[in-house]
């Protein structure tokens, strides 16, 4: 039985209209799941207000409404609590309806553009390599030890956050590793949780749809750092320009990894093929089956988080030689004709650099580079034609198409990206609206010792049209096609 005062505490309340000494059953943000003696909690969004949905959620049942505005009809017997800020009071409300998991296990949480969930998931599999039971709260899955749950979003709702950090605690899980989006700061998400440290990959052009300037981007990015307590840990990456700024104001344990500059955990290339990475991290050399130097700066902030955390440095650096990349993380295949082909989740300017440079250091020249690459619909429109500019430049051929349109026309998209193919690369530059026919034209413009990349979409299986989600796994597609190629 929980009272409805006792999951009050550190939620900034302005007034109360009502007994705070009732018995309530669940927390509810969406009023279509609200039952009988449940609390509402009034969020706007950036598509509703959940304050129009107040009488909805009353008629359903909720005998506790959290508000910033109280609404003009007050009702009998409906305790009515008014909050500063319903996102930060839902945090608080959720981590103190689960007991405050976050306090019974170790939670790291990893912020930045790119890099994050091939962090947080490579922590997870080391960790449980290690032999500790593990969580983890990732774009591609949440994980409880060894069960596996779909995720929806990079960083999950409070309710959602705190309902499985609940379970972890109650499996006996030790350390959590979890990625922090820029949307998840902003509306408070991790407000309430309390965590071990927190991790800096980068910062580059990305969700300026939601934010409306780099700045507050990388500012919200701060305000985690500037929450973390004293007895935390900030592991920040120096190469970034804005590595610094991260850290500046934290009370946190200052950290540093770098591959250029002096930091606290240094890394240096001696090695880099498609079969891996040979690296000096500190003073000692390993040999790791990631590749690229994105993958150098991932295996830094890995091996950095496993020393604070407690492991010992050797086993560190053992773990992190045994350590497989992540689904859709340059996850390649090689035909019988020897066409290698590449997929990989890069959907910002940075991250797709990023990879064509990785190709490029690493391929003889040789061969082709044929890039296929599209954007996302209802979307940061701004990046399109640099992605188009950066494939264009990188690669001998390229193919724009559609990734996830959402409710967008894709002709559009690819209008927008085709802005940015310079003259000179004009004609190599190919565009397809059906990504399926897209990949299909890049397996059969390649000859024996090509790369083809496959950029965008990685790990997810779907492909998102007018709302609806369909089949679509770029993996699994070019495996079928060069197969048949093959034959």
């Amino acid at each position: 039985m929980i009272i409805l005062k006792d999951i009050l505490y550190k939620v900034a309340i302005e007034s109360v209209k009502g007994s705070t000494e009732m018995c309530i059953n669940k927390i509810e943000f969406d009023s279509r799941k609200v039952v009988e003696n449940d609390v509402f909690i009034a969020i706007r969004g950036t598509v509703s207000n959940g304050h129009d949905f107040i009488e909805k959620a009353i008629n359903l049942g909720a005998t506790v409404i959290v508000c910033d505005t109280l609404p003009e009809v007050i009702v009998t017997g409906v305790t009515y609590i008014q909050v500063k800020d319903t996102n930060s009071a839902l945090a608080f409300l959720a981590a103190n309806f689960y007991g405050n998991p976050s306090q019974n296990l170790k939670l790291v949480g990893i912020t930045g553009t790119n890099g994050k969930t091939t962090i947080a998931s490579l922590l997870y599999q080391l960790f449980q390599k290690a032999g500790y039971k593990v969580g983890l709260l990732s774009t591609v899955k949440i994980m409880v030890d060894d069960k596996e749950y779909k995720a929806t979003h990079t960083t999950p709702d409070s309710l959602t956050i705190n309902y499985y950090l609940a379970e972890m605690s109650e499996m006996g899980v030790e350390y959590c590793f979890m990625e922090v989006s820029s949307h998840g700061i902003h509306q408070k998400r991790t407000e309430a949780l309390h965590f071990e440290g927190g991790v800096f990959t980068n910062l580059s052009h990305d969700h300026l749809d939601y934010h409306p300037t780099f700045a507050e981007y990388r500012d919200v990015k701060k305000s985690f750092f500037d929450h973390l307590p004293k007895s935390a840990f900030a592991l920040t990456n120096i190469d970034d320009k804005n590595g610094l700024v991260m850290i500046q104001n934290t009370a946190a344990r200052k950290l540093t990894y770098a591959l250029k500059s002096y930091a606290d955990y240094k890394a240096q290339i001696l090695e880099n093929q498609l079969s891996g990475l040979l690296l000096k991290i500190n003073e000692s050399e390993v040999w790791v089956r990631l590749i690229g130097t994105f993958n150098a700066y991932n295996l830094l902030a890995i091996y950095g988080t496993a020393i604070e955390l407690g492991l010992d440095k050797l086993e560190a650096l053992r773990l992190l030689s045994e350590l497989e990349s992540v689904s859709g993380r340059f996850q390649f295949i090689v035909s019988n004709f020897q066409i290698t082909a590449i997929v990989d989740y890069a959907h910002t300017p940075d991250a797709l650099e990023n990879v064509l440079k990785t190709i490029n250091d690493i391929r003889s020249n040789n061969e082709q580079l044929i890039t296929v690459v599209g954007c996302g619909g209802d979307r940061d429109k701004a990046k399109r034609p640099i992605m188009a500019n950066i494939a264009s430049t990188m690669s001998n051929k390229v193919i724009i198409t559609s990734d996830n349109p959402r409710t967008e026309d894709p002709i559009d998209i690819i209008a927008d990206m085709e802005e940015g193919v310079q003259p000179q690369n004009q004609r190599k530059t190919l565009s397809i609206v059906d990504r399926k026919q897209a990949i299909k034209t890049a397996c059969q413009l390649a000859g024996p010792n090509d790369i083809i990349l496959i950029a965008g979409k990685g790990h997810e299986t779907y492909q998102e049209i007018n709302g609806v989600r369909h089949d679509f796994d770029d993996m699994e597609i070019v495996k079928e096609i060069l197969e048949q190629l093959d034959k």
